[in-house]
């Protein structure tokens, strides 16, 4: 059987960089079938080769990667690879529509590298783009902003988030409403070492709630979120009458490093019924054993429903397995953990 190769489009200024880029994407299931050397030489290329799949370096002449996004996908809806090593052009191309992004290797990352890019592109060309603006009601962002909780009540309550590809936006639009009387919030997102600081501060700046990367030791308090640092497992651990998290090294768990089912796990065995979690957009399966865990020990749960998901399989794999209690659109989440908590 003669399974259709995914066809791509390397962006890229450099003639060294863009050589590099083919060499790695070379697979039997991938095709690199052209090279652009900036923005408006992609854009001809795009409208003739209909590639599945373009990598796309931030820094070029002309225009750069991020204005090439706003202005391609409104009328191309190409999946769009994102190679950079600034954690801020990262996250502004996913704002921009871009389906994932790459941190730029050093020489010493270069094996590692290849590998990473080409599954990058295999989620990508199987991802939903130019889903639309997914953000919650001014009217409905309002009422959150302005939910009075029972602290009381609340006392001891925590929140579990864990995304992969399209979670740094999704992410953003579940929490970036919530109040600041929301129980503490731990969250891992699939992301490098380094990005993962610049994630919690962007974040940080945006929320009604106080947001940080992962420190060891960090008390889990009311109006606080905790995002795992990059190359970090995240764990929840009961210490008298609150919570702390451990931040540590670890080999990877079910393909990732911090893994979503480590902090899951953790946060069933030491929070049980007084939990939530919530799984989001993302490739794979991380998370999904742990929400079932977390289910199990009577923890109230929640998936991303397919349509609203850039990659519907972390999710997916969680309903399957029996392991959601509710499932709903991603505008829709933040509200359902308000209403659980009144």
């Amino acid at each position: 059987m003669i399974t259709k190769k995914i066809r791509v489009l390397v962006v890229d200024d450099s003639a060294m960089f863009r050589t590099v880029l083919s060499n790695k994407l070379a697979a039997p299931d991938i095709e690199v079938i052209g090279t652009a050397v900036d923005a408006i030489d992609a854009k001809d290329k795009i409208f003739s080769l209909r590639p599945d799949v373009i990598t796309l370096d931030v820094e070029m002449p002309r225009m750069n990667g991020i204005e090439f996004l706003k202005k391609l996908l409104p009328i191309h809806k190409v999946a769009a690879i994102v190679v950079t090593a600034s954690p801020v052009q990262a996250f502004e191309a996913i704002a921009a529509g871009a389906v994932d992004y790459v941190k730029k290797p050093t020489a010493s990352e270069m094996v590692v590298f290849g590998s990473k890019l080409q599954n990058l592109v295999r989620t990508a060309a199987s991802a939903k783009v130019g889903l639309g603006n997914q953000r919650v009601s001014e009217t409905a962002a309002q009422s959150l902003r302005h939910s009075m909780l029972n602290i009381a009540s609340n006392a001891n309550k925590i929140i579990a988030i864990g995304a992969s590809t399209g979670g740094t936006d999704a992410i953003q639009v579940v929490v970036e409403n919530l109040p600041k009387t929301t129980p503490g919030i731990v969250i891992v997102q699939h992301m490098p070492a380094g990005f993962t600081k610049m994630y919690a501060d962007r974040l940080n700046r945006i929320c009604q709630m106080e947001v940080k990367e992962a420190q060891d030791g960090d008390i889990v308090r009311q109006g606080l979120i905790i995002v795992g640092a990059g190359e970090y497992h995240l764990r929840l651990k009961k210490s008298g009458g609150s919570y702390t998290v451990e931040s540590r090294r670890g080999e990877k768990v079910s393909g990732h490093c911090p893994s979503v089912d480590v902090l899951f796990d953790s946060v069933a065995e030491e929070a049980g019924a007084k939990a939530m979690g919530v799984i989001l957009t993302g490739m794979g399966a991380d998370g999904a054993k742990g929400l079932l865990n977390m289910k199990q020990k009577g923890a109230f749960t929640i998936g991303q429903d397919e349509r609203s998901c850039v990659v519907y399989g972390m999710p997916m794999v969680a309903y399957n397995m029996g392991a959601v209690v509710k499932q709903a659109p991603l505008q829709n989440i933040a509200g359902l953990l308000i209403e659980k908590l009144r």
